[in-house]
């Protein structure tokens, strides 16, 4: 039978694989959507892979690599065969991922306000105040209604096991929900039968949600709020979502250039004369966002702006500051943090992680770099990272060398098995690990997108997920009812 044929050379091998259980057994979320595979020949699968990457193609799904020299905008990758998570399982991480932005929040609050988890020796203060992330013109704000982190991408990762954990977290920029808003919308054109035979949850209410937690920082008294989206620019890497959200939500995309601080408010420049904005949805870093505060060469901001934000006349999402968060060491104390603010075990735990600025940890790290995979605390999208035993000598020489020199800048983690799904390559199933990417936003109340973005390493072997290092994506499925 050709249900036999089409899975027939695919083995999950010494991994947990998202769809099988063992070499032809479904995991019992994913029978329906094996067995509906497996029904369509691979010559078939691979047509309608290319129908998906040509429309993606056809919407402008792409992205931007500043290193290649050969020109930087590039198609996303995708992969047709989706990640399937059960709806009992997605509850769990929910109200895992809701008790971590509640406690991520109350750290901004706190250090950059009373400091008490600095007084009470929870975290030390040399810890927070040498995160590049950390921003002392920041001291003392107040964001509106309370909140720092409305948009959050937070990356979680299976074990060989099966079990969960907090990769890292990602509150300045997060970006890759349009890819997930995408390729939904691809599959359903590729698999309109699945989509009915399957109660899969729907990702599309994501803008609307957006736009209602940005709406509601606006300050009071403002009849009809103005929200616009701040992009660096078309050479941005992420300018495409940038641009997809700002229609979606139906408010201006605007840069630097197109905002201007008059009569003590935040105004954008129109054909109309100048009008007001209430709310900013920021798609730059933290340091670019005014000359006058932080950087002062930066082009992409606005000079003044943080004068009318301490007022209260405008509300930026996410917060500024809110990168000391993103820091790779601070995230090996969200434990500590999740005990302290709100007297509670965490749920999703974190990987297991070794501080290089503590001296036995370092001297453990540097005896097992070949075991163990080293990042910079502040490097994202794959970069400043050694997979240790991926590496050759001379490289983990290289990184001890680095280390030694500047231990603040590196923390190190076992190197997990990451769970593996099949994709389609070469006209055959290969098992590539993945990575979740989970969307929340932090409003009148807190919001998280049924699915994700799963990220997938299309090299052989690789570990390494990151669209710049030649990874792609899968929709990401949600069955089963939802309360």
């Amino acid at each position: 039978m050709r249900t036999r044929l089409v899975f027939k050379t695919y083995d999950p091998g010494d991994f947990y694989d998202e769809l099988f259980i063992s070499r032809g057994v479904p995991r019992p979320e994913a029978e329906l959507l094996v067995q509906r595979i497996s029904n369509i020949s691979i010559d078939e699968l691979t047509l309608r892979q290319q129908i998906a990457q040509n429309m993606l193609f056809k919407l402008g799904v792409t992205f931007n690599v500043y290193s290649d020299n050969k020109g930087t905008e590039r198609i996303f990758p995708f992969d047709v065969v989706p990640r399937v998570v059960p709806s009992s399982e997605w509850q769990w991480l929910e109200r895992g991922l809701k008790q971590r932005i509640e406690t991520l929040n109350c750290f901004l609050n706190d250090i950059y306000n009373d400091q008490k988890i600095i007084k009470d020796g929870i975290i030390p203060r040399e810890v927070i105040e040498s995160a590049t992330g950390f921003l002392e013109p920041c001291l003392g704000l107040k964001p509106p209604k309370g909140i720092w982190c409305h948009i959050t991408g937070t990356d979680l990762v299976r074990d060989r096991n099966g079990s969960w954990y907090v990769l890292e977290d990602n509150l300045r920029c997060p970006s890759g929900v349009s890819y997930v808003l995408e390729n939904r919308r691809v599959m359903k054109g590729a698999f309109p039968a699945l989509f009915e035979a399957l109660s899969i949850n729907p990702v599309d209410a994501y803008p609307s949600q957006l736009l209602t937690s940005l709406l509601h920082l606006a300050p009071d008294g403002v009849p009809t709020p103005q929200v616009v989206l701040l992009s660096p620019g078309i050479y941005n890497s992420a300018y495409f979502e940038h641009s997809f959200l700002a229609q979606q939500m139906g408010i201006e995309l605007v840069e630097g250039r197109d905002l201007v601080v008059a009569d003590g408010y935040l105004q954008m420049k129109t054909t109309k004369g100048l009008q007001r904005v209430d709310v900013i949805y920021r798609r730059i870093d933290d340091e670019f966002l005014d000359p006058l505060a932080f950087r002062p060469d930066s082009l992409l901001g606005v000079p003044g702006l943080m004068d009318v934000y301490r007022q209260g006349r405008v509300a930026i999402a996410n917060a500024p500051g809110t990168g000391v968060a993103d820091d790779k060491m601070i995230y090996s104390y969200v434990p500590d943090m999740v005990r302290y603010y709100l007297d509670e075990e965490q749920i999703i735990p974190n990987v297991p992680t070794y501080l290089c600025e503590n001296d036995q940890q370092q001297d453990y790290v540097l005896d097992h770099l070949d075991e163990l995979v080293v990042k910079a605390t502040n490097a994202s999208g794959g970069y400043g990272m050694l997979v240790g035993p991926h590496a050759t000598a001379p490289e983990r020489d290289a990184f001890a060398d680095q280390i030694k020199a500047n231990p603040r800048g590196y923390i190190a983690q076992p190197t997990l098995c990451l769970s593996r799904v099949p994709a389609l390559i070469n006209s055959e199933f290969q098992g590539c690990h993945v990575d979740l990417r989970p969307f929340i936003l932090n409003g009148q109340d807190i919001y998280v997108n049924p699915g994700g973005l799963t990220r997938v390493a299309l090299k052989k072997g690789s570990l390494v997920v990151n669209s710049s290092q030649g990874g792609g994506s899968k929709d990401t499925w949600v069955v089963g009812a939802m309360n």
